[in-house]
């Protein structure tokens, strides 16, 4: 029996690895598309990246991604790429409609003109929920983005939408909620926290420096989340699913937990700075996932707590070992 085959792109960022890592599990063979640079980016992947196959490939290139679907030809394939910070997207807006919503234009593009029978997963957000019109958000929540990037995603998720309606194909959306892990980048604000309490705890720093908060989100464990993408791309046709925790916490909330895990008070070290504010902020986030929790059978394992400290943990045993 031949191996099945994915290709993911975004393979370098947290949710590729982790998929890459998943899928080698599962015996694939995996794929993953990189964007030519002159400087490897691969840090997350490195324990694994000779068990990877690459091909060169730019979502803004329409030629280069029917190359590499040729190159590959895959069984599945996990959209996973795409300017993926928030804040940048308002520095960066078009530049994040090339990447995030035209990108995956020209990956059904390419399945259409190639070959149909591929199976298609594009990463949704609960960003293109942004100015919530109810509260918890399923699949049937009405979008309404508050950033350039949650716009750009919901773009994304309309385009797949409409091509596996239009042209028949295996295309489904995840609308993930945050999800975080030792992996995130620190730009992130959950890295962003753990990297500093971390920090201070040792010594290295003295405060921390946040924006706004009271802004509440769903968080969940990205290593759980996997798990669903490729249950969605399982299943014998094609769905959208809400992927969360069902809980919504503050950033307040993250950081006390974050500082709490160090034996800290973080009142004495965390400054507020307008610096890190949004144009418009996104106040509320709260996932309703009863439907993959009921058709793919997912559900998540590391809660709020845990996850906190997955994180702290890490952040302080490779900070440890730079004093």
């Amino acid at each position: 029996m031949n191996k099945l085959k994915a290709l993911i792109t975004g393979i370098t960022g947290q949710d590729g690895s982790y998929l890459a890592e998943f899928l080698l599990e599962k015996g694939y063979d995996v794929y993953g598309m990189i964007r030519r640079s002159s400087v490897e980016n691969l840090y997350r992947i490195e324990h694994i990246k000779d068990k990877i196959n690459f091909v060169q490939a730019d979502l803004l290139d329409q030629l280069s991604i029917v190359n590499a679907v040729r190159e590959a030809c895959p069984d599945e394939i996990y959209n996973l790429a795409a300017m993926s910070f928030v804040p940048t997207s308002w520095k960066q807006p078009v530049l994040t409609g090339e990447f995030t919503a035209l990108g995956v234009t020209r990956m059904m593009e390419a399945i259409r003109h190639i070959n149909k029978d591929i199976k298609f997963y594009q990463a949704s957000s609960s960003e293109m929920f942004g100015k919530v019109r109810e509260v918890p958000q399923n699949e049937q929540t009405p979008f309404y983005p508050r950033s350039p990037y949650g716009v750009a995603k919901a773009y994304g998720h309309y385009i797949t939408v409409n091509y596996r309606e239009s042209y028949d194909l295996f295309a489904c959306c995840g609308i993930l909620f945050n999800h975080e892990s030792p992996r995130r980048g620190l730009e992130f604000v959950t890295k962003k926290v753990t990297d500093g309490v971390a920090r201070i705890k040792l010594g290295l720093e003295d405060a921390l420096y946040l924006g706004n908060l009271d802004s509440k989100r769903d968080w969940g464990y990205a290593r759980d989340y996997i798990e669903a993408m490729w249950l969605m791309l399982q299943q014998d046709s094609p769905q959208d699913f809400v992927v969360s925790t069902d809980q919504t916490h503050t950033v307040k909330e993250w950081v006390q937990a974050a500082f709490s895990c160090l034996d800290l008070d973080w009142e004495k070290y965390v400054k507020i700075d307008e610096r890190f504010m949004r144009p418009a902020e996104v106040d509320l986030l709260v996932g309703d996932s009863a439907k993959a929790r009921k058709h793919l059978g997912w559900k998540p394992k590391v809660n709020f707590k845990q996850l906190v400290e997955i994180m702290v943990a890490h952040d302080y045993d490779r900070l440890k070992k730079l004093v």
